[in-house]
């Protein structure tokens, strides 16, 4: 599989990874064919967060990891932390949170809990999850001073920042930011709509990002690009949806020509960008694993990226 550097450093990860916030819930052999079919398809990484299941996806990861046989040095395993869980809002594998804390403290539990809960004595990478506007720089830095130090967390990084946020935490912390984990698809594209109606008065002009593509770029962080083909927050998606005609006849008829699905179009599509995206799949099927995995190997032409584009709805001033 292609693959992506982290950061600025010299890691070269999997294209595609595999997040595990629905793996609550399933049976220990099933979540170990998850893995294995993730791994087999050349995937290395794996993502998840403190919160996602009420933290039962990653103890079902503890499980399907030991059941697969598929060793912890073969992968490059991230968590999330910061939120805190709302059951009362949180719901079919939906998860919300009633505030955010990153409390050093609280960040501190929050790795011991996922260290424990996935059977494992490090993470490759600890994101703060989502900014919280309370946020202090003695905590933040104290914190992964300690992680770092202990040996409990080796990267850090962000998810859902602006580029001022990313700036600000950074001044704070003796560690570099290595990721900043967001929302990005062909329909969710504001990230590149809004760099290509510079100097216009239409809605695709106004920045709601904060330039947060070019500036990842400039500071070499990798995007890792989440929820790859939903529309919304978590409204559905937009593959085999009628409401997106124009956008699936598109992906099928350039399925056809790579011989691929409509989801490895899709997931090609993000990662024919020169940012050099990371996708994270959310799909616990070894099937749709496979088959989206497979986008890594296509290279879309750039008539072909913006054809997708067009099609999404979106269009050039």
């Amino acid at each position: 599989m292609k693959t992506v550097k982290i950061g600025n450093t010299n890691f070269e990860a999997s294209a595609v990874a595999l997040g595990i916030m629905r793996m609550a819930g399933m049976e220990t052999a099933d979540a170990a064919n998850t893995l294995e079919a993730a791994v087999d398809a050349g995937i290395n990484f794996i993502d998840s967060a403190d919160i996602y299941g009420g933290g039962q996806s990653e103890t079902k990861f503890k499980e399907a990891l030991k059941a697969s046989g598929i060793s912890r040095d073969q992968l490059f395993i991230q968590s999330k932390g910061g939120i805190i869980l709302d059951p009362a809002r949180s719901h079919d594998g939906l998860v919300f949170g009633q505030r955010y804390d990153f409390s050093k403290q609280h960040l501190i539990d929050s790795v011991d809990g996922i260290l424990k809960r996935m059977g494992i004595d490090y993470l490759d990478s600890f994101l703060l999850h989502r900014p919280d506007s309370l946020m202090e720089a003695d905590d933040i830095a104290d914190a992964f001073d300690t992680l770092q130090r202990e040996g409990k967390v080796r990267h850090f990084g962000v998810s859902n920042f602006n580029p001022q946020q990313v700036e600000m935490v950074q001044s704070w912390v003796n560690q570099r930011l290595l990721i900043n984990q967001l929302q990005f698809n062909v329909v969710h594209s504001g990230m590149v709509k809004e760099g290509m109606h510079v100097n216009m008065i239409d809605d695709a002009s106004i920045m709601r990002d904060g330039g947060i593509m070019e500036y990842s770029r400039r500071k070499n962080m990798t995007i890792q690009a989440w929820s790859p083909f939903n529309y919304g927050l978590f409204a559905g998606m937009y593959i085999n949806d009628p409401k997106f005609k124009k956008l699936n006849d598109k992906l099928e008829e350039l399925g056809k020509k790579y011989g691929v699905s409509k989801n490895a179009i899709a997931t090609a599509w993000i990662l024919r960008h020169p940012a050099k995206v990371q996708v994270l799949l959310g799909t616990m099927n070894p099937e749709h694993i496979k088959d989206s995995a497979a986008g890594a190997d296509v290279d879309l032409t750039k008539q072909e990226w913006y054809d997708l584009f067009f099609a999404a709805g979106n269009d050039l001033p």
